[in-house]
């Protein structure tokens, strides 16, 4: 059996299972305490054998095996979290080998083996919610670099006003994501039918964040999860709007819901473990 801790920015779950199947399940607040969520982690996995944990994380963070900070939350907005080491944390507590990465790296993963990007060897898991954050597999591989990717905060041509990221204002996540959507419109979109004009323009704002990635990293699928990425509203939208804006340059992925759900990026952290314990 192996371990998958994948650490959101709301929930945390923590998850014994093997070969994609979940065994064993808690969920619990991620909270601002750092400490006290290592010890639940520690106490789901108290009386359960496992060969590895892997571990997927809200970001950003450093998942570089090789840096002196590998296993640290770096710059982020979430209290009480900026600069933790939470691999530090974990490793004491559970004392089994650990890897780590991000949360939408985990997920894509997870998507990859098990779940709507199966039998594909390059994909990408976007996630579209409270933020917006992504996650690479590229020729089998998950793709780290100097740290790993961010497309949320990659720019796109600015289709409405009021960004709402506290770093870039317009970025991807800034225009794109449910607190963006929300700020528009004046209601989440939680409250907003699909057959909403409201959708037109989030579509098109999502339409220009797929082709940037579609350029960028040649995916053969797209894999749009999240509160507002999952809506139905923007799928039957986002094909159409990709085709149309590469132009028939390069060829439009396949963009899909995900095929896990939402255990996306448990599966992806539980994978992450058996692949590490591999080599």
């Amino acid at each position: 059996m192996f371990g998958g801790i994948e650490t959101g920015g709301t929930k945390t779950v923590c998850a014994v299972g093997i070969d994609g199947a979940v065994e064993h399940r808690t969920q619990f607040p991620t909270g601002d305490d750092p400490v006290a969520l290592a010890d639940r982690c520690a106490q789901f996995f108290a009386h359960r054998s496992v060969r590895a944990i892997g571990i997927g994380t809200f970001g950003p963070c450093d998942p570089d095996p090789g840096s002196p900070h590998y296993g640290h939350i770096l710059a982020t907005p979430k209290p009480g979290w900026s600069d933790v080491d939470l691999l530090g944390l974990l490793a004491p507590r559970l004392r089994t080998p650990l890897a780590m990465t991000t949360d939408v790296t985990a997920a894509a993963l997870g998507e990859q083996r098990y779940g709507a990007g199966r039998g594909m060897s390059n994909l990408v898991y976007l996630t579209i919610g409270t933020g917006v954050g992504g996650g690479a597999v590229v020729d089998g591989r998950i793709l780290h670099g100097a740290t790993h990717p961010e497309m949320g905060h990659t720019r796109i041509p600015v289709l409405a006003q009021g960004g709402v990221c506290p770093y870039h204002g317009d970025c991807f996540e800034g225009l794109a994501s449910g607190p963006a959507m929300a700020a528009r419109e004046g209601r989440p979109g939680s409250e907003i039918a699909d057959d909403d004009p409201a959708w037109d323009l989030e579509a098109e704002i999502v339409a220009a964040g797929l082709h940037a990635i579609t350029c960028m990293l040649s995916p053969q699928c797209i894999i749009v999860g999240g509160g507002v990425g999952s809506r139905t509203a923007l799928h039957t939208r986002l094909p159409a709007l990709v085709e149309r804006s590469l132009a028939g340059y390069v060829p439009t992925p396949l963009i899909v819901v995900p095929g896990l759900g939402s255990d996306a990026g448990v599966i992806g952290a539980l994978t992450l473990a058996q692949d590490h314990n591999q080599g």
